[in-house]
């Protein structure tokens, strides 16, 4: 193999690479959506008992219900953010993929 050609197959190579990593955090994007649509739904409902109950178990749910909340918005923005620089870095390597020439 010639080094000319070295540098193409480098970049493949990472390109492969980027493009599993992206669908695999695509993936993962997915599901912790849905699961932050199950966590704020108990963090809705945790809030409601403790406006009607108003004890200290309801609260103590309550704070539950939104921790988890809360970390997984934290996780989805993550990932959010990993996805965007994934895209850019996958953008990067195929504006560096060297162009076929025609004859």
């Amino acid at each position: 193999m010639s080094l000319a050609v070295l540098p193409g197959v480098v970049i493949r190579r990472r390109i492969t690479e980027v493009s599993r990593r992206l669908a695999r955090c695509r993936g993962e994007l997915q599901v912790a959506e849905e699961q932050l649509v199950h966590f704020s739904d108990s963090e809705a409902d945790a809030h409601l008992r403790s406006l009607v109950s108003e004890t200290p178990v309801a609260d103590r749910e309550l704070r539950a219900a939104a921790r988890h909340a809360a970390a997984m918005t934290g996780h989805r923005d993550r990932l959010q953010a990993e996805i965007s620089q994934l895209e850019e870095r996958l953008d990067d390597l195929l504006d560096r993929l060297p162009r076929r020439r025609n004859p």
